[in-house]
Protein backbone atom coordinates (compact mmCIF):
# COMPACT_ATOMS: atom_id res chain seq x y z
CA UNK A 1 0.00 0.00 0.00
CA UNK A 2 1.13 3.47 -1.13
CA UNK A 3 0.13 6.29 1.33
CA UNK A 4 0.60 10.04 -0.32
CA UNK A 5 -0.89 12.93 0.74
CA UNK A 6 -4.47 14.25 -0.07
CA UNK A 7 -3.80 17.16 -1.95
CA UNK A 8 -0.77 15.38 -3.98
CA UNK A 9 -0.30 13.76 -7.72
CA UNK A 10 -0.20 10.07 -7.39
CA UNK A 11 3.33 8.44 -8.57
CA UNK A 12 3.85 6.40 -10.87
CA UNK A 13 4.47 2.90 -8.99
CA UNK A 14 3.36 0.72 -12.11
CA UNK A 15 6.78 1.63 -13.71
CA UNK A 16 9.28 -0.94 -13.27
CA UNK A 17 13.38 0.81 -13.87
CA UNK A 18 14.35 3.27 -15.62
CA UNK A 19 11.98 4.98 -18.40
CA UNK A 20 13.68 5.24 -21.34
CA UNK A 21 17.57 5.98 -21.94
CA UNK A 22 18.83 6.68 -18.47
CA UNK A 23 20.38 9.80 -18.08
CA UNK A 24 23.58 8.58 -15.71
CA UNK A 25 24.50 6.86 -19.22
CA UNK A 26 25.95 10.31 -20.58
CA UNK A 27 27.50 11.93 -17.48
CA UNK A 28 31.30 12.09 -17.45
CA UNK A 29 31.38 11.39 -13.84
CA UNK A 30 35.76 11.12 -13.63
CA UNK A 31 34.45 15.26 -14.30
CA UNK A 32 32.46 14.96 -10.57
CA UNK A 33 35.18 12.63 -9.30
CA UNK A 34 37.25 13.35 -6.08
CA UNK A 35 39.57 11.96 -3.39
CA UNK A 36 39.03 13.35 0.26
CA UNK A 37 40.97 12.64 3.12
CA UNK A 38 38.81 11.26 5.91
CA UNK A 39 39.84 9.85 9.38
CA UNK A 40 43.05 9.65 7.81
CA UNK A 41 42.25 7.71 4.78
CA UNK A 42 41.56 8.51 1.30
CA UNK A 43 37.30 7.98 0.56
CA UNK A 44 35.89 7.92 -3.35
CA UNK A 45 33.26 11.38 -3.12
CA UNK A 46 31.57 12.44 -6.28
CA UNK A 47 30.23 16.02 -5.86
CA UNK A 48 27.99 16.96 -8.62
CA UNK A 49 25.61 19.46 -9.24
CA UNK A 50 24.76 23.03 -7.16
CA UNK A 51 21.89 24.16 -5.23
CA UNK A 52 19.80 23.65 -1.86
CA UNK A 53 19.68 21.94 0.75
CA UNK A 54 22.44 19.44 -0.45
CA UNK A 55 22.28 16.02 -0.56
CA UNK A 56 24.28 13.35 0.80
CA UNK A 57 23.35 9.26 -0.39
CA UNK A 58 24.73 6.95 1.72
CA UNK A 59 24.73 3.29 0.01
CA UNK A 60 24.43 -0.26 1.97
CA UNK A 61 26.53 -3.32 3.02
CA UNK A 62 28.36 -4.62 -0.02
CA UNK A 63 27.42 -1.50 -2.50
CA UNK A 64 28.73 1.81 -3.88
CA UNK A 65 28.08 5.19 -4.83
CA UNK A 66 26.60 3.40 -8.06
CA UNK A 67 23.80 2.55 -6.37
CA UNK A 68 22.25 5.65 -6.85
CA UNK A 69 23.09 6.11 -10.53
CA UNK A 70 19.36 6.66 -11.62
CA UNK A 71 18.81 8.91 -8.93
CA UNK A 72 21.75 11.53 -8.89
CA UNK A 73 21.44 13.02 -12.44
CA UNK A 74 17.30 13.64 -11.27
CA UNK A 75 18.64 15.18 -7.96
CA UNK A 76 21.90 17.18 -9.53
CA UNK A 77 19.49 19.76 -11.70
CA UNK A 78 18.36 21.48 -8.66
CA UNK A 79 20.78 20.55 -5.90
CA UNK A 80 24.47 19.58 -4.77
CA UNK A 81 25.10 15.88 -4.40
CA UNK A 82 27.10 14.12 -3.15
CA UNK A 83 28.12 10.44 -2.79
CA UNK A 84 30.30 8.23 -1.53
CA UNK A 85 31.98 4.92 -1.49
CA UNK A 86 32.41 4.32 2.37
CA UNK A 87 35.43 3.19 3.82
CA UNK A 88 35.93 -0.79 2.61
CA UNK A 89 33.50 -0.44 -0.22
CA UNK A 90 33.95 0.64 -3.89
CA UNK A 91 36.61 2.24 -4.80
CA UNK A 92 37.67 3.27 -1.23
CA UNK A 93 40.24 1.48 0.93
CA UNK A 94 39.46 -0.27 4.25
CA UNK A 95 39.26 2.82 7.31
CA UNK A 96 42.70 2.74 9.95
CA UNK A 97 40.09 2.39 12.78
CA UNK A 98 37.54 -0.89 13.07
CA UNK A 99 34.67 -0.52 11.16
CA UNK A 100 31.37 0.57 12.82
CA UNK A 101 28.29 2.23 12.86
CA UNK A 102 29.31 4.92 14.86
CA UNK A 103 32.77 5.80 13.04
CA UNK A 104 30.57 5.86 9.91
CA UNK A 105 28.71 8.39 11.28
CA UNK A 106 31.62 10.61 11.96
CA UNK A 107 33.34 9.89 8.43
CA UNK A 108 29.96 11.68 7.28
CA UNK A 109 30.46 14.37 9.64
CA UNK A 110 33.81 14.82 8.72
CA UNK A 111 33.14 14.77 4.86
CA UNK A 112 30.16 17.38 5.19
CA UNK A 113 32.74 19.85 7.46
CA UNK A 114 35.20 18.86 4.22
CA UNK A 115 33.19 19.88 1.94
CA UNK A 116 32.04 23.56 3.56
CA UNK A 117 28.23 21.79 4.22
CA UNK A 118 26.64 22.74 7.06
CA UNK A 119 23.22 20.81 6.78
CA UNK A 120 22.00 18.33 4.31
CA UNK A 121 19.21 15.75 3.28
CA UNK A 122 20.16 12.37 3.82
CA UNK A 123 19.25 9.72 1.75
CA UNK A 124 20.58 6.32 2.72
CA UNK A 125 19.89 2.19 1.73
CA UNK A 126 19.84 -0.21 4.11
CA UNK A 127 23.05 0.37 5.78
CA UNK A 128 23.14 3.30 4.50
CA UNK A 129 19.98 4.46 6.20
CA UNK A 130 20.93 2.52 9.50
CA UNK A 131 24.35 5.53 9.38
CA UNK A 132 22.05 7.92 8.08
CA UNK A 133 19.35 7.23 11.28
CA UNK A 134 23.07 7.80 13.06
CA UNK A 135 23.96 10.97 11.56
CA UNK A 136 20.68 12.19 12.25
CA UNK A 137 21.17 11.11 16.29
CA UNK A 138 24.86 11.53 16.85
CA UNK A 139 25.32 14.99 14.69
CA UNK A 140 21.93 15.80 14.79
CA UNK A 141 21.82 19.81 14.01
CA UNK A 142 23.38 18.20 10.06
CA UNK A 143 20.57 16.21 8.82
CA UNK A 144 17.60 18.65 7.59
CA UNK A 145 15.42 15.84 6.53
CA UNK A 146 16.63 11.95 6.84
CA UNK A 147 15.31 9.35 4.00
CA UNK A 148 15.44 5.80 4.89
CA UNK A 149 15.00 3.40 1.91
CA UNK A 150 14.80 -0.53 3.37
CA UNK A 151 16.39 0.58 6.50
CA UNK A 152 19.10 -1.77 8.52
CA UNK A 153 18.99 -1.77 12.57
CA UNK A 154 16.48 -3.27 13.65
CA UNK A 155 15.97 -6.71 12.81
CA UNK A 156 19.50 -7.29 12.56
CA UNK A 157 20.01 -7.04 15.76
CA UNK A 158 18.28 -9.97 16.75
CA UNK A 159 20.76 -11.99 14.50
CA UNK A 160 23.93 -11.49 15.62
CA UNK A 161 25.25 -15.17 15.50
CA UNK A 162 29.12 -15.21 15.77
CA UNK A 163 29.48 -19.04 14.19
CA UNK A 164 27.58 -17.61 11.34
CA UNK A 165 29.97 -14.71 10.94
CA UNK A 166 32.67 -17.29 11.25
CA UNK A 167 31.76 -18.65 7.89
CA UNK A 168 31.21 -15.37 6.23
CA UNK A 169 34.79 -14.43 6.77
CA UNK A 170 35.96 -17.27 5.58
CA UNK A 171 33.62 -16.79 2.29
CA UNK A 172 35.22 -13.37 2.48
CA UNK A 173 38.09 -13.98 0.40
CA UNK A 174 36.11 -15.78 -2.31
CA UNK A 175 33.35 -12.88 -2.60
CA UNK A 176 36.76 -11.08 -3.24
CA UNK A 177 37.57 -13.63 -5.90
CA UNK A 178 34.12 -13.94 -7.35
CA UNK A 179 33.22 -10.41 -7.51
CA UNK A 180 36.26 -9.26 -9.33
CA UNK A 181 35.84 -12.08 -11.66
CA UNK A 182 32.31 -11.10 -12.32
CA UNK A 183 33.40 -7.28 -12.61
CA UNK A 184 35.32 -7.49 -15.36
CA UNK A 185 32.98 -9.55 -17.57
CA UNK A 186 29.97 -7.53 -16.12
CA UNK A 187 28.57 -6.24 -18.93
CA UNK A 188 29.19 -9.76 -20.73
CA UNK A 189 27.22 -11.34 -17.96
CA UNK A 190 24.53 -9.07 -17.52
CA UNK A 191 23.03 -8.95 -21.32
CA UNK A 192 20.59 -11.69 -20.07
CA UNK A 193 17.93 -11.10 -18.24
CA UNK A 194 18.29 -14.96 -16.77
CA UNK A 195 21.13 -14.10 -15.66
CA UNK A 196 20.61 -10.52 -14.57
CA UNK A 197 17.93 -11.84 -12.11
CA UNK A 198 20.34 -14.52 -10.90
CA UNK A 199 23.01 -11.83 -9.94
CA UNK A 200 20.56 -9.47 -8.45
CA UNK A 201 17.75 -11.42 -7.04
CA UNK A 202 18.54 -10.89 -3.59
CA UNK A 203 18.07 -7.25 -3.89
CA UNK A 204 15.81 -6.04 -6.77
CA UNK A 205 12.13 -8.03 -7.39
CA UNK A 206 12.34 -8.54 -10.78
CA UNK A 207 16.30 -7.35 -11.97
CA UNK A 208 15.79 -9.28 -15.21
CA UNK A 209 13.32 -6.33 -16.24
CA UNK A 210 16.24 -3.82 -15.22
CA UNK A 211 19.10 -2.61 -17.65
CA UNK A 212 22.00 -4.88 -18.42
CA UNK A 213 24.09 -1.30 -18.05
CA UNK A 214 22.91 -0.51 -14.90
CA UNK A 215 23.50 -4.03 -13.48
CA UNK A 216 26.89 -4.07 -14.85
CA UNK A 217 27.68 -1.04 -12.44
CA UNK A 218 26.07 -2.57 -9.55
CA UNK A 219 28.41 -5.58 -9.77
CA UNK A 220 31.44 -4.06 -10.23
CA UNK A 221 30.81 -2.77 -6.77
CA UNK A 222 30.77 -6.58 -5.24
CA UNK A 223 33.59 -8.52 -3.19
CA UNK A 224 34.92 -5.77 -1.02
CA UNK A 225 36.78 -6.08 1.83
CA UNK A 226 34.23 -3.87 4.38
CA UNK A 227 31.74 -6.45 3.87
CA UNK A 228 32.18 -8.92 6.85
CA UNK A 229 33.52 -6.40 9.17
CA UNK A 230 30.80 -3.92 8.45
CA UNK A 231 28.16 -6.95 8.54
CA UNK A 232 29.77 -7.26 12.34
CA UNK A 233 29.27 -3.53 13.20
CA UNK A 234 25.39 -4.08 11.88
CA UNK A 235 24.73 -6.50 14.26
CA UNK A 236 26.28 -5.10 17.18
CA UNK A 237 25.01 -1.67 17.39
CA UNK A 238 21.28 -1.19 19.14
CA UNK A 239 19.64 1.64 18.02
CA UNK A 240 15.92 0.63 18.75
CA UNK A 241 15.41 2.59 22.07
CA UNK A 242 17.34 6.06 20.68
CA UNK A 243 14.91 6.29 17.44
CA UNK A 244 12.56 8.68 19.16
CA UNK A 245 15.23 10.89 19.11
CA UNK A 246 15.06 12.10 16.01
CA UNK A 247 14.09 15.97 15.58
CA UNK A 248 13.97 15.92 11.61
CA UNK A 249 11.26 15.13 9.22
CA UNK A 250 11.78 11.51 8.37
CA UNK A 251 10.61 9.49 4.76
CA UNK A 252 10.44 5.57 4.88
CA UNK A 253 10.50 3.80 1.55
CA UNK A 254 10.24 -0.06 1.40
CA UNK A 255 9.45 -2.47 -1.25
CA UNK A 256 6.94 -4.88 0.25
CA UNK A 257 8.77 -7.88 -1.49
CA UNK A 258 12.19 -7.05 0.06
CA UNK A 259 14.30 -10.41 0.66
CA UNK A 260 16.72 -8.72 3.16
CA UNK A 261 15.35 -6.66 5.58
CA UNK A 262 11.83 -8.01 6.39
CA UNK A 263 8.26 -4.94 5.55
CA UNK A 264 7.59 -4.94 9.13
CA UNK A 265 10.45 -2.57 9.97
CA UNK A 266 9.40 -0.12 7.71
CA UNK A 267 6.31 -0.02 10.15
CA UNK A 268 8.24 -0.02 13.37
CA UNK A 269 10.52 3.04 12.11
CA UNK A 270 7.37 4.90 11.25
CA UNK A 271 6.17 3.90 14.80
CA UNK A 272 9.22 4.31 16.64
CA UNK A 273 10.56 8.19 14.71
CA UNK A 274 8.18 10.67 15.38
CA UNK A 275 6.32 12.27 12.19
CA UNK A 276 8.02 9.71 10.17
CA UNK A 277 6.31 9.38 6.88
CA UNK A 278 6.08 5.61 5.71
CA UNK A 279 5.68 4.62 2.18
CA UNK A 280 5.36 0.84 0.89
CA UNK A 281 5.44 -0.36 -2.33
CA UNK A 282 4.01 -3.69 -4.23
CA UNK A 283 6.52 -5.47 -6.16
CA UNK A 284 9.49 -3.86 -5.14
CA UNK A 285 12.82 -5.26 -3.10
CA UNK A 286 15.43 -4.06 -0.99
CA UNK A 287 16.71 -1.44 -3.40
CA UNK A 288 13.30 0.97 -4.51
CA UNK A 289 15.63 3.60 -5.65
CA UNK A 290 16.63 1.40 -8.56
CA UNK A 291 13.60 -0.56 -9.52
CA UNK A 292 11.05 2.46 -9.00
CA UNK A 293 13.60 5.31 -9.95
CA UNK A 294 10.96 7.62 -11.49
CA UNK A 295 8.90 7.66 -8.06
CA UNK A 296 11.53 7.41 -5.69
CA UNK A 297 12.51 11.01 -7.22
CA UNK A 298 9.28 12.57 -7.36
CA UNK A 299 8.36 11.41 -3.83
CA UNK A 300 11.65 12.56 -2.32
CA UNK A 301 11.64 15.64 -4.36
CA UNK A 302 7.73 16.31 -2.62
CA UNK A 303 9.41 15.62 0.72
CA UNK A 304 12.58 17.96 0.47
CA UNK A 305 9.90 20.45 -0.51
CA UNK A 306 7.63 20.27 1.98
Amino acid sequence: MTEVRPESPPLNTDLYGPDGRSAWLDVDWREHQRWVILAGAPVNVIDIGEGGPPIVFIHGLSGAWVNWLENIPHFAESHRVIAMDLPGFGHSPMPREQISISGYGRIVDELLDALDIDRAVIVGNSMGGFIGAEVALQFSTRVEKLVLVSAAGLSIEHQRNEPVLRVLERLDNVLLYTGGWAATRSELLTRRPRMRRQMMRLVAHRAEALPAPLIAEQVRGSGKPGFVPALDALSDYPIRDRLGEIECPVLVVWGEDDRLVPVRDAHEFGRLIPHAQVEVWPDTGHVAMLERPAAFNALVDRFIAE
